[in-house]
């Protein structure tokens, strides 16, 4: 896993401006810490940081392809194909040769035997530019579920791109500001297709190629999630996500570095370290969890939770035999100032989610002291159906979307609630979110037929596997990479997407619980306090001492005379939200307000972003 970065210009000679392009590449250096490349050619820089995984030696890049001293093309290349040893099979067959053993030559041989068609070849993750010489055009591919991500910046006379952000913002060219849709995708908690927060930047789609030309931009999705009958009994379904699964994890473990599992202890992750666990035979699985001082001792049911992970991760690793370690947190780390700086850089924007990135960032940042490689359960609840609201008929029948519209979901209440009237008024959130919503909701394609529950559930599932699953991808990948740790999502296959999404509704909670195909297809590698656990969410600190510290950092920016984010707020309503005591409800709930306001005024404060509404 890597970071990239690059700039084509038509109208002038980049190798004038290369401590530019270099300027870009390096900040990537957080996801690619073992080496680094930048080829400039006269009217394209592509730069590149690695996370050496494959081919630790010949895996360099940027990697180009040249032919009786004629260059072809340039890749720079972020991600993993997991299946690229058939397709280098493939292609040697055809007459090509190859210098390395990375999945990296692979993916541009493929590109110039195929054209931009060869990626509906290729199984993985990845976010990727290759600079055609022969054309002079760039192409912008990212991953059919978004993995990895991939950001462009248009310019009058070509385009600057990176793996986050901060890449564009590196060249003098793009300008950061945020207008008033910035303001609001930052947040409605919706993730808008292709919608940066950055005026004047995009997002490449999952499943979205990119053309720069000197005649413009063009886009085009090479993948998208079709509905489809599905004519398997239940028996082979659950059967095929069975082997579905084993072909996933298993080619999920090929690595020349140390590799583990994330391990909650949740239906997810216990099913992936499981079938890892078989995969690796007489090997020992490598887990890894993350807890906070006093929680399991302590724990209260929320509206989220039931109950605390510790017990469950304990089962599981005396069922499968694991290497387990446990990451213990306190009050204290998830408010080092050091560590939510790390976090917000990360990011590149006030993401407002307070200790649940912070936790994740320090969980990373300790694996990374033993491993480079981790397999996640993320996303199994977009393709399964695992979260409450898919059960619950008000949310589901709510005329939003569903996460938005449970009690207790995050996203419902935030910094929006601190702002002026007036800007309230102007950025109108609702009406934003009632548009995104409608949007998705055109996107979807039910059969033929297809009525009631059936029909309705078909569009749940797809505004989650493309909207939501991309709020949580996003996070794990700018926590991970932040550290040089690569995180693999097995359930983001395509494969096991689109079959999974294909099966009716019926199938899915055949048992009358959540997950039910993923339940039935793994139980007999899980104990069984896993297989009856209920859903539930990554952990969040419910330590008083974590509330107190942050409503004191909030309570003395309040009191700062030149507070960046004032000229948004009512400054008396965010003082009166503020004014409760720990432990009570009223706090509690303005929790997530405190954690966007206090991001929120670093993230103007350190970025120099200027709002313009």
């Amino acid at each position: 896993m890597c970071g990239i970065a690059g700039w084509v210009d038509y109208d002038r000679d980049l190798r004038t401006v290369r401590d530019v392009a270099q300027a870009m590449t390096d900040t990537m250096v957080c996801r690619g810490p073992d080496a680094e490349g930048l080829r400039v050619e006269p009217h394209a820089a592509l730069g590149h940081r690695r996370l050496a995984i494959i081919d630790i030696e010949g895996g360099r890049q940027p990697m180009a392809a040249e032919r009786d001293g004629r260059l072809l093309a340039v890749l720079t290349y972020s991600g993993e194909v997991y299946n690229f040893r058939e397709l280098r099979a493939e292609l040697a067959s055809r007459g090509h040769h190859f210098r390395t053993e990375s999945d990296t030559e692979v993916v541009l041989e493929a590109y110039l035997e195929w054209g931009e068609d060869f990626v509906g070849r290729l199984n993985g993750m990845y976010a990727f530019a290759i600079w055609d010489a022969r054309r002079e055009e760039l192409l912008l591919v990212r991953d059919r579920m978004g993995i990895k991500p991939l950001y462009y910046y248009p310019t009058p006379s070509g385009v600057l791109f990176g793996s986050e952000p901060k890449a564009i913002l590196a060249n003098p060219l793009a300008e950061r500001v945020v207008d008033a849709d910035g303001l609001r995708e930052l947040l409605a908690f919706v993730k808008t297709p292709e919608r940066a927060i950055y005026r004047g930047m995009y997002e490449v789609r999952p499943g979205q190629l990119v053309r720069i030309r000197r005649e413009g931009v063009t886009r085009r999705r090479y993948w998208t999630l079709e509905s489809r009958e599905h004519t398997d009994d239940l028996p082979t379904t659950i059967e095929n996500v069975r082997g579905l699964l084993d072909d996933i994890v298993s080619r999920q473990l090929i690595s020349d570095v140390p590799l583990c599992t994330l391990l909650s202890g949740g239906l997810d992750s216990s099913a992936v370290t499981a079938l890892a666990a078989r995969a690796l035979g007489t090997t020992k699985v490598r887990s890894f969890s993350v807890d906070f001082a006093g929680y399991t001792e302590n724990f209260q049911p929320d509206e989220m939770r039931d109950t605390p992970d510790g017990p469950y991760v304990k089962d599981v690793v005396k069922h499968i035999g694991a290497d387990h370690t446990d990451i213990l947190l306190n009050s204290a780390d998830l408010m080092d100032p050091a560590v939510r700086a790390a976090v917000l850089r990360a990011r590149d924007l006030p993401a407002g989610i307070g200790d649940m990135d912070t936790s994740l960032y320090l969980l990373f940042k300790a694996i990374r002291g033993h491993s480079t490689v981790a397999l996640s359960g993320e996303s199994a609840d977009e393709v399964f159906g695992g979260y409450k609201w898919f059960h619950d008929a008000e949310a589901v029948n709510s005329g939003t979307f569903p996460w938005l519209a449970m009690r207790g979901s995050i996203g419902r209440r935030g910094l929006d609630g601190l702002f002026d009237e007036e800007l309230t008024r102007k950025l109108d959130i609702p009406a934003y979110r009632a548009d995104a919503y409608q949007q998705a909701l055109a996107e979807v394609r039910p059969l033929p037929g297809e009525t009631g529950l059936q029909k309705r559930m078909r569009e749940v599932s797809y505004l989650h596997l493309t909207r939501f699953v991309q709020i949580l991808l996003d996070r794990k990948d700018r926590m991970s990479m932040a550290v040089g740790l690569e995180v693999r999502v097995p359930f983001c296959d395509h494969r096991l997407v689109e079959y999974v999404y294909n099966a009716p509704w019926a199938m899915k909670t055949f048992d009358g619980r959540e997950k039910s195909l993923l339940r039935a297809a793994t139980a007999d590698v899980l104990p069984r306090s896993v297989v009856e656990r209920r859903k539930s969410p990554y952990p969040s600190t419910q330590d008083p001492a974590y509330e107190r510290a942050l409503q004191a950092e909030a309570v003395r920016l309040l009191g700062l005379d030149d507070l960046p984010v004032a000229p948004l707020l009512d400054m008396a309503k965010a003082r009166t939200a503020l004014d409760h005591e720990v432990g009570t409800t009223s706090l509690q709930e303005s929790r997530a307000a405190m954690e966007q306001l206090i991001q929120f005024n670093a993230w103007l404060e350190r970025y120099g972003v200027r709002v313009t509404i």
